[in-house]
């Protein structure tokens, strides 16, 4: 039987995401600069990471670094700069809860990745494969949905929320392309787990991986940086929003979640982390109509309802071959590396070291 204490991890870190968008949302609003905020989280997050290293590895030896694995990192490090700056745009174009929405995608996109460098074989007999297809198709159309459709307002912005409902929350002028930064968030997130994957299997060194991908995201951020953002006062920060931005996500987005995914993987298998991604969604609506004012309306009820569905149908996909791929008798990473896709693999290697 499942631990309750992974679950309540896993609720907590979602809860921390939506704050984290909120909170980001609320600095870029205020002035903060999204290149300023990717440079300087990365920056702190390595003063985080690099004492837990020494310390995790202090009495545990860790796999030969090689020059092959550090040109994959590098890659690892591309994608992650692109994602961070994409991810941020959209958050200051549109509004926290299409952040939480659109973040829904990114099983469907990984699968189509999946699928594309076959890693998952697609076999449109097979009613997995017909579920994980079909989920796909509907998660993309949820997103649509959600970024193009706004429709009736459900509820009404109380007057006392106003103030803060216009501090937050973008021009609606804005939604469709904060939405379209958003997805290809979601994309190119999508290709972080699959090159995270590709990596992994070679040298299964977690945190060592992240902290040498913050190391390349902070230089290749910082270069992109210095050209792009053209106001010298802007890497001026006070003890405002601004500097609770930087820390939040360099200690919660850059370190903490991505360790405490790793832990909550290895004791119940990526497929259990994964199914909470639609409750940080509901989480975002919740709180932006009570906490922050946000006027629900009908276009996002809708496409969120339809992305939760098709979210769902492509979880309910994956369990259905992991079960096939259990009952089959296959336990082991390494002896089944030849034999079924990748991410099977790194589905059976979880579940072994569980």
């Amino acid at each position: 039987m499942w631990s309750p204490s992974v679950t309540q991890v896993m609720v907590t870190l979602e809860v921390l995401d939506v704050g984290l968008n909120t909170v980001t949302k609320a600095a870029m609003s205020g002035g903060l600069s999204h290149f300023v905020l990717v440079v300087y989280s990365n920056i702190l997050a390595i003063f985080f990471l690099l004492p837990c290293s020494f310390i995790f590895y202090r009495k545990s030896s860790r796999p030969q670094l090689t020059r092959h694995i550090v040109y994959r990192i590098f890659i690892l490090g591309l994608v992650s700069c692109c994602g961070q700056m994409f991810n941020y745009i959209g958050i200051e174009y549109s509004s926290p809860t299409l952040a939480s929405a659109m973040i829904d995608l990114t099983p469907g996109f990984t699968f189509l990745l999946a699928v594309i460098s076959r890693m998952e074989n697609l076999d449109l007999r097979v009613q997995s494969s017909q579920a994980k297809s079909i989920g796909t198709l509907v998660l993309i159309t949820g997103a649509l949905i959600v970024t193009l459709y706004k429709g009736l307002p459900i509820t009404v912005v109380p007057s006392t929320k106003k103030l803060l409902k216009g501090f937050i929350l973008s021009s609606q002028s804005h939604w469709a392309l904060g939405g379209f930064f958003l997805a290809v968030h979601s994309v190119v997130l999508a290709l972080y787990y699959i090159i995270q994957a590709w990596i992994i299997r070679d040298y299964p060194a977690e945190l060592m991986v992240t902290l040498i991908c913050c190391i390349f995201v902070t230089i290749l951020s910082a270069t992109v940086s210095l050209v792009a953002e053209k106001d010298a006062n802007a890497w001026k920060l006070g003890p405002n929003i601004d500097l609770m931005a930087i820390g939040y996500s360099a200690a919660f987005a850059v370190s903490l979640r991505s360790a405490l995914h790793t832990w909550a993987i290895k004791k119940k298998g990526p497929v259990y982390v994964s199914m909470f991604k639609p409750l940080g969604m509901v989480i975002a609506i919740v709180s932006g109509v009570t906490l922050l004012g946000d006027t629900l309306y009908l276009g996002s009820l809708v496409g969120a309802a339809t992305i939760a569905l098709g979210f769902y149908a492509v979880i309910w996909g994956q369990a259905q071959e992991k079960l096939r791929v259990d009952d089959n008798g296959i336990g082991s990473f390494k002896s089944s590396s030849q034999k079924v896709p990748l991410l099977q693999n790194m589905t059976c290697k979880y579940r072994t070291f569980a």
